[in-house]
């Protein structure tokens, strides 16, 4: 490789997109993250919204050569519903023309979920990357990194030459898997050409069977990571998305090889080992009544374990609302004591806190504004005990070092439960949210949060494992996914039908790429 500066694309587009939610315009992208041009490179160099893999790619391309950063678009939204079709494809048309203009390029980096779906499209990621491809030719080495929670398509992995997927949950290597992208990218522009095999399996787990600190889900990784080298570039065991609903849903391996290298076997051994411990992806939640009355013992002895819980069935992350009261009222009925509860989501609701001011009490009514199938309102006696304007930067897990804006917010008493409520929904994974609030995270006897499994990572240090309980509460993100009238899947899947079946020997592998 000459020590020309190589100019590489970098673009970005991230949304899990959950098929139960209201559509994610372009209000909700623009709120999270739109940054465009040489933005991005000023961005990707500093504590910014912009995703993690950003950074991650920059920092290993700055090590490993010469090489000109093209800027394109990077944008992303909280999860929610699909992308509206209008905007997702002004977006499309935006980076088009931007790679167009861009000149030569000598590689591509694509930063992406891989959950997204559209109003009208089941694979518009898939969609980006057959356009970049078309805009770039195919000589052009592209790269592309997902989230383990992607609905991976045969177009997006036709269209790029490696794809990497995310190997921990929660999320902490993302910047680890933009290097490790990276350097495929500087293999592939060397003069490696790529082989790639695709084996999709009849598996949707509920997404709280896919942590990676143990479980079937880590073991399943593990297996894949063994069978790294040889002419085996990268292996990527894809948990997916139940929630998107699409025909592409279901686990996915992606073995990323040499041209030579036998992809297909190596992919369909994996496989055959995820289907062979398919029914340790069934988990038992805790009942909500359980929880209440665990939450009460709690507040009463101090001799007990603290705990915390997810509020499963509404996690934001997930594209939950971040409004559900089920948990909630049942505790402050109950007259639990020593409750955390966070975050809320209700703009009208922190406006009747301003005005009450801190110190103020008033008659907080949550879900004020209107009522859904699963956030119904509810009314307590509140005081006000902390405002702010929802500014902070995150501290551990998967948002440490992040800017973070959740809109204004307040924080409540509510008898013996202290809430944090937003104006922007944004899953509680970092205690940063109760600490800007002056709650002491360490002191509660229960903590609740909205979030699935990301949570964990930023809460380690007040909470083993084993003090970790998922509340089986009602939502849009309910791991019992019987509840959820799904439309697209491709059926019969496991768990949803325990009839499933799959065998490696009438297993569908597509094989991309030289021979």
């Amino acid at each position: 490789m000459t020590n020309r500066a190589r100019r590489i694309a970098v673009l970005g587009l991230h949304l899990e997109s959950n098929a139960f939610a209201p559509p994610s315009d372009e209000a909700a992208f623009r709120a999270l993250c739109y940054v465009a041009g040489e933005e991005i490179s000023a961005q990707a160099r500093r504590a910014s919204k912009l995703p993690m893999e950003i950074g991650g790619f920059y920092r290993e391309m700055d090590a490993a050569l010469p090489w000109m950063p093209v800027p394109i678009l990077v944008t992303g939204a909280e999860p929610g519903g699909p992308i509206e079709q209008r905007f997702f494809e002004a977006t499309l048309a935006e980076i088009v023309r931007r790679l167009r203009a861009a000149g030569p390029l000598d590689g591509v980096y694509i930063s992406n979920h891989g959950g997204m779906t559209a109003t009208q499209s089941f694979d518009p990621d898939g969609e980006l990357y057959a356009a970049v491809r078309e805009c770039v030719g195919l000589r052009v080495p592209m790269v592309a990194t997902v989230d383990l929670h992607a609905n991976i398509s045969d177009r997006m992995v036709g269209s790029v030459d490696a794809l990497v997927a995310y190997r921990t949950n929660p999320h902490v290597d993302q910047a680890e898997r933009a290097a490790e992208a990276a350097r495929l990218l500087v293999r592939f522009m060397g003069g490696t050409t790529s082989r790639r095999a695709l084996v999709r399996l009849p598996l949707v787990p509920p997404s709280i069977t896919l942590l990676t600190r143990e479980g079937p889900y880590a073991d399943a990784i593990a297996y894949g990571q063994r069978k790294v080298g040889g002419g085996v570039l990268n292996i990527s065991v894809v948990g997916g998305f139940a929630f998107s609903d699409t025909p592409k849903n279901g686990v996915a391996v992606v073995v990323n090889g040499e041209a030579g290298t036998d992809v297909d076997a190596v992919a369909l051994d994996i496989a055959e080992r995820v289907w062979a411990e398919r029914e340790r992806f069934v988990k038992r939640l805790t009942p909500l009544e359980d929880a209440v009355a665990l939450a009460v013992r709690a507040g009463r002895d101090r001799t007990l374990d603290a705990h915390i819980y997810s509020d499963a069935g509404d996690n934001p992350g997930g594209g939950g609302g971040g409004n559900t009261t089920e948990l909630l009222e049942a505790l402050y009925r109950a007259k639990a004591a020593g409750v955390l509860y966070g975050v809320f989501c209700d703009p009208a609701l922190v406006q009747s806190a301003q005005s009450a001011g801190e110190g103020g009490e008033f008659e907080a009514v949550f879900n004020r504004s209107g009522e859904t199938r699963y956030a119904k309102r509810f009314t307590a006696s509140a005081k006000v005990l902390r405002l702010t304007d929802g500014r902070c930067t995150g501290r551990r897990g998967i948002y440490a070092g992040r800017l973070l804006e959740i809109g204004p917010t307040c924080a409540l008493a509510l008898g013996g439960i202290r809430v944090v409520v937003s104006s922007l929904r944004k899953q509680c994974a970092d205690p940063v949210f109760f600490e800007m609030h002056g709650l002491d995270v360490g002191a509660a006897r229960t903590v609740v949060v909205k979030s699935r499994g990301h949570f964990r990572a930023g809460f380690d240090l007040f909470f083993r494992p084993e003090h970790v309980l998922e509340v089986d509460t009602a939502g849009l993100t309910s791991p019992v996914l019987e509840r959820l009238e799904f439309r697209n899947l491709p059926r019969p899947v496991f768990p949803l039908d325990r009839e499933a079946a799959w065998s490696r020997a009438g297993a569908q592998i597509r094989i991309f790429g030289a021979d």
